[in-house]
């Protein structure tokens, strides 16, 4: 037996929700195809998801083709759902990424497809809705060439497509021109085909095309293209064969067994009782339950098995299954044996797509809500960390990140839905950064210069690269300070960080401990602990802030806004009026290159402006124009630097910090 973990993407609606109901049925899974208008598919079982007919959250469903067990993913085509999709890819064996026959490719289908090549994820691509007015395979499969990548291969043509007669007929080696046309696309990838088939063009039997076309399929070389349709099942058949013969899956064996168990976790939803449940995908070894790890005990395992998953006692390398009992576990750890390391061991993975750039304040509309609103959106940041709660005590507000408008919308009716807390949000903010730009040192000793604390640090701030986070490194002597201050230090740094001298996360510098000073425990002679004569951790947690903020304000920050690299087609004689429009917008277009339709206009974008450009191109350009959008950088901000209110006891206004700090003390 073999394991293949596959994922369906796609733009949204072009279809992937039915693909997967419709892979489902023609496995004998289940007895009837479910339909997103109707909300009766396997995948989308949240309410929300029946009620828009979208993809919200991944799903998992299984099926069994010969001797292959597909564990099947279904994610959301909406960009708002972008993070849903990042979690999903570091547990793909392979993809197949849907493309609409009427609309063809869209812009996420770009963004997806882009992504899917840089991590070289096997892929391939099936074009749907051949069953309807206005399909032209023809037409997509070249914007496939164009727009996504040269190394398509088209594996069939389309018949009587546009009708709900549509068919998908394979090409075979009696195709004109199917053969030349396969063995040049192959030569490109394997040297020693190439080498025959400019000798003996004749020469190069089909079969062995077709052994070429699987080995470059399954390393990411080329990508077949398949067609079809999933609400008449036209084109299914062929598409499951190739997922078998092209994809690469793995061999279940006890190879490795009797090691520890490896896996990682790509999604953590609740239960009906309100425990924590974690989908893992095991890379090694052998997981069960009553296992200890370091986020908890295995309580339960589910497997996924044909149609979903089903309770078992364990999971082997390769499978994917739901864990119960990991009460601390998170999206993304590794998970490990406690005894072999803790259970997000390791670096985390860079992420694949933009971070949000938006954020709003959430509102609760009753006044008694505001302790379970921000229970409720801790558990949703538990399945969706890019949420990123942010808790402002002094004001008493939340706020989240977000990618657009839409996902707004989900989290608003998600609250009313599952925690009956009604809520509205303020206007939402672009998310900017702030970058250090020079270097800055300062030391507060103990007694010295007002300093209430048993605590001395010195600590110098420097640039880092871009993407490179937060260090923290020390070159005061090792020893010299207990472990457990050093620890408070360095946390309490990268907690501090996250509101910089404008009130904006400082994502990427260095932190170095160049002074330290402490006083040892004492005790009285009756052996009774005096904490007037001695250092605690919390001194250090309570002092790094005045010292850290004052050597960021001397090494000087700036305020950086995200940009967006956008293309946009539109009509010729559109160009006139786009261009003004882009100016107002701040937008920075390059010389508009020519095409067989219009203009391709390319340039950077303001995030904070690519919503009003979306909401302004219809007009502009008679409902013709096509956008495309994706985060590229981040850029110093023009003119005064925006304030982002501190939701801390602001550190750099010392006399209030200790205020309210050393009350508390």
């Amino acid at each position: 037996m073999r394991t293949l973990n596959l994922g369906i993407l796609a733009h949204i609606d072009a279809g992937k929700t039915s693909l997967t109901e419709r892979l489902l049925y023609a496995a004998g899974v289940i007895d009837e195809v479910g339909s997103v208008d109707a909300g009766s598919t396997q995948t989308d079982s949240l309410a929300l998801e029946r009620q828009r007919g979208i993809t919200i959250r991944s799903a998992v469903v299984a099926f069994t083709v010969g001797d292959t067990a597909v564990n099947l993913i279904d994610t959301p085509g909406h960009p708002d759902f972008i993070a849903e999709v990042e979690r999903v890819l570091s547990v793909l064996d392979g993809a197949v990424l849907v493309v609409s026959a009427v609309e063809g490719v869209q812009a996420q289908t770009r963004v997806l497809m882009r992504t899917l090549r840089r991590l070289r994820i096997p892929t391939l691509i099936f074009v749907n809705k051949l069953d309807r007015a206005g399909a032209d395979l023809d037409a997509v499969t070249g914007q496939l060439a164009i727009r996504l990548t040269p190394r398509v291969v088209p594996l069939g043509g389309a018949v009587r497509q546009g009708t709900r007669d549509a068919a998908f007929r394979t090409f075979t080696e009696a195709d004109d021109g199917f053969g030349a046309r396969l063995a040049e696309t192959l030569a490109d990838g394997d040297d020693a085909l190439l080498a025959d088939y400019v000798e003996h063009p004749d020469g190069v039997t089909h079969r062995r095309l077709l052994r070429s076309l699987a080995r470059q399929s399954r390393s990411a070389r080329v990508h077949p293209v398949f067609a079809g349709s999933a609400i008449t099942g036209a084109g299914i058949d062929e598409l499951t064969a190739g997922i078998v013969r092209l994809l690469p899956s793995t061999p279940v064996s006890d190879d490795g067994a009797g090691g520890p168990p490896e896996g990682s976790v790509f999604k953590v939803e609740r239960g009906p009782a309100g425990e924590k449940i974690a989908y893992v995908r095991m890379a090694a070894g052998t997981l069960r339950t009553r296992d200890r790890l370091a986020a908890g005990k295995v309580t339960a395992i589910s497997v996924f098995d044909d149609g979903g998953a089903r309770p078992g006692t364990e999971v082997s390398a390769g499978r994917i299954a739901k864990v119960w009992g990991l009460g601390g576990v998170r999206v993304g750890d590794h998970l490990a044996k406690a005894e072999a390391g803790d259970a997000h061991a390791g670096d985390a993975a860079q992420p694949h797509f933009a971070p949000p750039t938006l954020e709003t304040v959430v509102v609760p509309r009753r006044a008694r809500d505001r302790g379970a609103l921000h229970a409720a959106l801790a558990q949703l940041a538990e399945q969706d960390p890019l949420i990123d709660l942010r808790q402002d005590d002094l004001r008493r507000e939340v706020s989240v990140s977000l990618y657009g408008e839409v996902q707004k919308e989900v989290v608003q009716a998600t609250l009313e839905a599952e925690y009956g807390i009604g809520v509205d949000f303020r206007e939402s903010t672009t998310i900017h950064v702030e970058r250090v730009t020079g270097t800055g040192e300062a030391v507060e000793l103990i007694q010295q210069d007002g300093n209430p604390f048993l605590a001395g640090v010195g600590l110098r701030v420097d640039p880092a690269p871009d993407r490179d986070g937060v260090t923290f490194g020390i070159e005061i002597e090792l020893g010299s300070l207990p472990p457990a201050f050093l620890r408070a230090i360095d946390e309490t740094v990268h907690e501090t960080l996250r509101q910089g001298l404008h009130g904006w996360d400082v994502p990427d510098c260095r932190v170095t401990l160049v002074r330290s000073q402490y006083w040892p425990r004492q005790s009285h002679s009756h052996a009774t602990f005096d904490k007037s004569m001695s250092s605690t951790a919390g001194d250090f947690r309570l002092l790094t802030p005045l010292v850290l903020m004052t050597a960021l304000a001397r090494a000087g920050t700036r305020v950086q806004e995200p940009v967006h690299r956008f293309e946009l087609e539109l009509p010729a004689d559109c160009l006139g009026q786009v261009l003004p429009a882009l100016a107002r917008l701040r937008a920075v277009p390059g010389a508009p290159a020519p095409t067989a339709s219009g203009y391709l206009l390319a340039g950077d974008l303001p995030a904070a402006h690519a919503h009003e450009l979306q909401q302004q191109l219809p007009a502009l350009t008679r409902g013709e124009g096509v956008l495309e959008t994706r985060f590229d950088r981040y850029q110093p901000v023009p003119g005064p630097p925006p304030e982002r209110p501190r939701t801390d006891h602001d550190p750099l206004h010392r006399d209030e910090y200790l205020l309210h700090v050393v009350r508390r003390v």
